[in-house]
């Protein structure tokens, strides 16, 4: 429920000289209406009541019970120079009627009573379309009734409507969903609760569903076939759930995903139907991600990667004998060579005894024998090795490829068809029972001889098969390995998956681009027609090439070498001055000394939103006693990676085992971790430190990568990172001003430009950094073209600067010493004629219709993009070649891009410290608990952050007031990232002493430490 005492509803709070200036000026119509009193305390009075509903959204109970500042103020402006006769205006009770009843008319405002339904009505949308809590949807009518200048009523009133509008937009959900059950299907789901009779399993049959299977292997295969079957048969009712909101079915669907079968249990019969059919119908989705995922892993890591490796080794086994035979070879061919340039007649007779006398005709024919058998024609690099490993793991594919085909529901853009219907024919074929042929071999009439080609033909097509057949093994994997491209490309789809779904189905179209094309547009900043735009860009880039050419002979980093490449001298580590050694030294002593749990209780306690962004996952306002300790242990455990065990305390309810499970479960999720990490990036930036470091307008993305030494689909194999072990990258952003602002869990290590503009825009509160650094590993063109077009800078550090290639627009125009480094054209005709679908993929990012990951992969396909996927690429150039102009030539350009990569090391060299428990391992295997328990270590870094950032500002000041010298350039340079003076070894007590609502005690630098 909403608190009627926190300032903000009907409550001034304590007001800033620069809020009254901002709020309670008195303008000239103002002035005109208070000169119509005679009387001082009328006038003053009429002022306070324009005033508050201005500033309240409502007229007070009490019109004088306002802050004695404002008074004075208002005094102040109308020349009354006795404030206290205010006491005067509430003697005769009907004027402050009177005068409220003239406000509302000569400003417009409207009386609650009158938009009271529109505003239930919009109140029963909002809960029904989000799902959000009672907060939320109080803060949203409360915008809605000042953007209407409709009178705001008391708060019990508006707070029933909320609860009301909640209770109804439930009851609708449950109808909704348990109203299309017949009586079967609702025993069927009923009857996911139960535990099987007369079988060995000891859980009930929604607890077996809700596992996933994670053995990367023909039987983990068919398991997770099998469970995608087993929801189908569960689902079989036929629930209609594109009626309802996916928050509002997500959310209802986390009582089935994460709860007990006995708390279901105890629901309402349709209550617990509504949940087990929302528990279904995701479950479904996610068990088609987790086969895609698993096939994808088994043919990424398990064929595809060992057929690899196998066919080098046995090119490396094969190599002294190709070697020893293409010398015998190479001697015969050198002397017909050196014969025909000394005599083009001579006889052939003549070269062979000369060719004989360095090798004999026998030992040519038996090198020539080995070569044909070793280097087949048209296979010179032994590329068909790798096809030849991967044919003989046909008995790995075979058991579930059929199932795979038949149990999902394919879909396929017109490039991926041939290939989707091959593997329906293959599927068929399989399962046949071999014919008179044998089982090796397949029906060549029912295959597609068109995708044959390449290193497989030889393969498909073997020497001595029986007339009218294929090689089976061969042309499986053939046909499997194109799948498995036009799967990952999504030109092969199952839409009932989440994550390998079409894009090009749920980007903006139609009547639905039409209505949000305009808004859209305006949002990004981008004009309907681009040739006024390209023209700016057009100009900017020849300004730079010309402005960048003029200095190279001056004083300039940048250099052009005779190949005409561009260099950057190397950046030279500027020292830490005297004065800054001191400065750190002495702050860090200041620091009081803190173990995390406390850190994080105390952090809390300073930003009660903190604590209220953790709601219930039903959305209900019912709350469990000291929920902010029980968070806090909560988050801790999983920051530091040691479980429940460390931070428990039987004789504290709030620190209970049970305690803490149930609070993980119902109130730590994606959408309530990102609320307070909201709060604390908002607070983290009105700290003058903070301010000093940076604006919050630049942000970098990078990863972090962990171990994983269970067993599941969401980790990959990286040998450079993860050993012989698989493990995940956390993609995370960062502010200059320290502040982790999003993150992404991704499996094992793959190109971080496909995902570092998704990373973007997760961010959910805070400042929006216009620009953003990553690593060489996220760069690329189509990255440069989709952030400039969602209206972001982007600004990659970029290996080997020399070989960058640059672009230009103008093919004619001469740039001197950087015309030959220059050499690439921009194509703006291209960006044209694709401008219009451009726009519709950044709007459809933007409003989250799609993800950029998805549309990244679609118009980008291993090196080989689409026409749309040229015109972004093309896009994207003007801004990469200027970036780079810039870093060969602006040093502190590249400093700061240098100094931002150094703050997002320093906060991962934090985390790992954190997240020691487990030898700093992730042994999730879900991909849910994955995000939850590092979105966990996200917040606690930045309570961290926020905590030293805090103290180290109060200490700054306390320097300050000693006259100790503190230079501007040494403070901008002190790191948030700190921690001797943090506990997190060893001590886990989760209790804030009583610090009388101020800070502790700062440490006298000078005193030796005792620890």
């Amino acid at each position: 429920m909403i608190d009627a005492g926190v300032p903000g509803y009907g409550r001034f709070g304590v007001l800033s000289r620069v809020e009254l200036e901002r709020f309670c000026y008195l303008d000239d119509e103002d002035r005109r209406l208070i000169a119509a009193r005679r009387r001082d305390y009328n006038r003053l009075g009429f002022a306070v009541q324009v005033v508050t509903v201005r500033y309240l959204g409502m007229f007070l109970v009490d019109p004088i019970d306002v802050p004695v500042e404002l008074v004075a103020y208002l005094a102040e402006q109308l020349e009354i120079g006795d404030p206290s006769c205010l006491g005067e205006y509430m003697v005769r009770r009907s004027t402050r009627f009177e005068h409220q009843a003239e406000i509302a008319a000569e400003y417009g405002l409207v009386p609650f009573s009158e938009s009271e339904a529109e505003l239930a009505a919009w109140i029963a949308d909002q809960a029904w379309i989000t799902g959000d809590g009672p907060k939320a949807i109080f803060e949203g009518a409360v915008a809605w009734c000042r953007a209407r200048r409709v009178l705001l009523p008391g708060v019990t009133t508006l707070e029933k409507l909320v609860a009301a509008g909640r209770e109804a937009a439930e009851q609708r959900l449950w109808a909704q969903l348990a109203g299309q059950l017949s009586p079967s299907s609702a025993g069927v789901l009923l009857g996911l609760l139960e535990v099987p009779a007369g079988t060995k399993q000891r859980v009930s049959e929604l607890d077996r569903l809700r596992k996933g299977v994670f053995r990367p292997s023909s039987k983990g295969m068919l398991a997770a076939l099998e469970r995608v079957g087993d929801l189908a048969v569960a689902g079989s009712a036929g629930v209609n759930v594109s009626a309802v909101p996916p928050r509002r079915l997500l959310g209802l669907a986390q009582h089935g995903l994460s709860g007990k079968a006995t708390q279901l249990r105890r629901m309402s019969r349709e209550h617990r139907l509504a949940v087990l059919a929302a528990t279904v119908s995701v479950l479904s989705a996610r068990a088609v991600d987790d086969v895609l995922e698993l096939f994808d892993l088994l043919m990424t890591t398990e064929l595809l990667s060992k057929a690899e490796r196998e066919s080098k080794e046995e090119k490396l086994r094969r190599y002294p004998r190709v070697s020893r035979n293409a010398g015998k070879l190479a001697e015969a061919v050198r002397v017909l060579l050196e014969m025909v340039e000394i005599d083009q007649g001579i006889e052939l007779g003549v070269v062979w005894d000369l060719i004989e006398a360095k090798v004999t005709g026998a030992a040519l024919r038996s090198a020539v024998a080995v070569i044909d058998e070793l280097v087949p024609a048209g296979d010179a690099e032994l590329d068909g090795q790798r096809a030849e490993e991967l044919a003989g793991r046909f008995a790995t594919v075979r058991p579930f490829l059929p199932r795979l085909i038949r149990g999902l529901a394919f879909g396929a853009t017109p490039e991926g068809a041939p290939v989707l219907a091959a593997m329906r024919t293959l599927a068929e074929l399989i399962t046949e029972k071999p014919g008179k042929p044998g089982a090796r071999w397949l029906d060549a009439r029912r295959v597609d001889h068109d995708l044959i080609g390449g290193a497989w033909s030889r393969l498909v097509y073997v020497a001595g098969r029986p007339a009218e057949t294929v090689d089976r093994a061969a042309y499986t994997f053939c046909v499997l390995e194109q799948f498995h491209r036009h799967l990952k490309h999504r030109n092969i789809f199952v839409e009932a998956s989440s994550k390998w779904r079409d894009p090009r189905a749920h980007l903006l179209a139609g009547d639905h681009w039409e209505i949000a094309r305009e808004a859209g547009l305006n949002a990004l900043g981008l004009p309907s027609e681009p040739s006024a735009m390209l023209a700016e860009h057009a100009e900017a880039l020849d300004a730079a090439y010309r402005e960048v050419a003029a200095r190279l002979d001056g004083d300039t980093p940048a250099t052009v070498d005779d190949d005409g490449k561009l260099h950057a001298a190397a950046l030279t580590a500027v020292p830490d001055p005297p004065s800054l050694t001191d400065l750190r030294r002495r702050v860090e002593a200041m620091l009081p000394r803190i173990d995390l749990p406390e850190l994080v209780l105390e952090v809390m306690s300073w930003h009660p939103g903190f604590t209220e962004a953790f709601t219930h996952v039903s959305g209900n306002p019912a709350r469990v006693a000291d929920l902010g300790l029980s968070v806090a242990a909560v988050l801790c455990a999983h920051a530091m990676n040691v479980g429940f065990g460390p931070v428990t305390s039987p004789g504290v309810e709030a620190l209970t085992r049970d305690r803490l499970h149930h609070v993980d479960q119902s109130y730590l999720r994606f959408d309530t971790l990102a609320a307070a990490n909201t709060a604390l990036v908002e607070a983290q930036a009105r700290i003058p430190l903070a301010q000093a470091w940076g604006g919050g307008l630049v942000a970098s993305v990078d990863g972090l990568r962990f171990v994983v030494p269970v067993r599941t689909i969401h980790a990959r194999p990286n040998a450079k990172y993860f050993g012989r072990k698989r493990g995940i990258t956390w993609l995370n952003m960062i502010n200059d001003q320290a502040a982790g602002l999003a993150a992404q869990v991704l499996s094992g290590t793959p190109r971080d430009s496909l995902h570092a503009v998704d990373v973007v825009l997760r961010q959910s509160g805070g400042t929006v950094p216009e620009a953003i650094i990553t690593d060489t590993g996220s760069y690329s063109d189509i990255v440069f073209g989709l952030l400039h077009l969602l209206g972001r800078q982007y600004r990659p550090q970029l290996a080997n600067l020399p070989d960058q290639r640059l672009w230009r627009i103008d093919p004619a125009v001469d740039y001197g010493p950087l015309d030959k480094a220059a050499r690439g054209r921009i194509d703006v005709e291209r960006v044209g004629r694709h401008w219009e679908d451009m726009c519709r993929i950044a709007v459809s990012i933007h409003t989250g219709e799609v993800s950029a990951h998805e549309v990244t992969r679609m118009i980008s396909r291993d090196g080989q993009p689409t026409s749309l996927g040229h015109a972004v690429a093309h896009f994207g150039r003007i801004f990469k070649t200027l970036h780079v102009l810039r870093l060969a030539d602006d040093e502190p350009y590249r400093r700061e891009i240098k100094a931002q990569a150094n703050l997002t090391e320093g906060r991962h060299d934090l985390a790992r410290r954190i997240f020691h428990g487990r030898k700093g391992e992730m042994t999730r295997v879900y991909y849910e608990g994955m995000e939850d328990q590092l979105s966990a270590l996200g917040l606690v870094l930045n309570c961290v952050v926020l905590w030293n950032t805090v103290y180290m500002d109060r200490a700054l000041a306390e320097l300050r007031a000693l006259d100790y010298p503190l230079d501007d350039a040494d403070v901008a340079r002190l790191s948030p990232f700190v921690r001797s003076h943090i506990g997190i070894d060893g001590h886990y007590s989760f209790h804030l002493p009583d610090l009388g609502g101020t800070h502790r005690p700062l440490r006298d630098p000078e005193a030796p430490d005792s620890e």
